[in-house]
């Protein structure tokens, strides 16, 4: 791929930010620069967001829809977290542009889902996109040499959709 863009659902939240920090992770990790679409305005992870923002390997990292649309082309990849709705992307118009899509999402598959799609990872059984995205990262990547902040992310992320480990463990 050209390029490498991260994306989750709006209003994103630990799950869907935690995801797309161990995705971004996992590209690093194998020589390839990710970037993660957000709203860095409207989300509900505004504290853990603020602590990314500092750490130098995220530098340039969290991009807006409109950089993402600029930087596009015909050999990018976008990979979707913690959502399998097209409606509930974070920006749609980067899913229609970019043709080449993966999946990697926990929730029941809906009657819209995000079609077609290269790789779809889905797992209704799991707890969270965290943990599946902890799953990839265990057969892809050296786990002990996450960096602190990209654990608790990832941490963050199955502990809100547990409610802290009381629902779906």
């Amino acid at each position: 791929s050209s390029h490498v863009f991260i994306m989750g659902h709006k209003n994103a939240d630990l799950d869907a930010v935690g995801a797309a920090v161990g995705v971004s992770c996992m590209c690093r990790k194998k020589g390839k620069k990710a970037y993660i679409v957000i709203d860095k305005e409207v989300n509900t992870s505004k504290l853990l967001l603020e602590e990314i923002y500092r750490v130098p390997e995220y530098e340039g990292v969290f991009i807006s829809e409109q950089d993402a649309m600029l930087l596009c082309d015909n050999r990018s990849t976008l990979i979707v977290v913690d959502t399998n709705r097209p409606d509930q992307v974070e920006y749609m118009p980067l899913l229609e542009t970019i043709s080449q899509v993966c999946v990697i999402d926990h929730h029941r598959r809906a009657a819209d889902y995000i079609d077609p799609v290269t790789v779809n990872f889905h797992a209704p059984y799991a707890s969270s996109a965290c943990e599946m995205v902890t799953e990839i990262l265990q057969y892809t990547t050296n786990i002990m040499s996450l960096a602190k902040l990209e654990a608790e992310a990832l941490y963050a992320g199955m502990v809100i959709d547990t409610k802290s480990f009381t629902f779906k463990t």
